[in-house]
């Protein structure tokens, strides 16, 4: 099934894209997903954005997936479908 990732910010600096569409197997969970990404942009996305085995993304990233964030939706084990848009952005902070 396909899902597309939307990079914001830093991170779609970083990647020099904004939207990727990603296959992922049947009943894959947004940490699978996130698995794969760090593994196909290694170093950076893993430094930044999400360690394979961590139980949440890096803290000064959000996620949303279909608009709704991470956290509303119970964390990232939650079972993506077929044509879910993942979003990926920096935590903006300042005054």
């Amino acid at each position: 099934m396909k899902v597309t990732v939307e990079y914001l910010g830093h991170l779609q600096r970083m990647l020099k894209k904004r939207f990727e569409e990603v296959e992922v197997e049947e009943d894959a969970t947004l940490s699978a997903l996130l698995s794969m990404l760090a593994e196909k942009y290694g170093e950076p996305f893993k430094r930044e954005v999400y360690e394979p085995g961590h139980k949440d993304v890096k803290s000064g990233f959000l996620v949303t997936v279909n608009r709704v964030l991470l956290n509303r939706l119970g964390g990232i084990n939650i079972k993506l479908r077929h044509g879910d848009r993942v979003t990926l952005m920096a935590f903006m902070s300042g005054g």
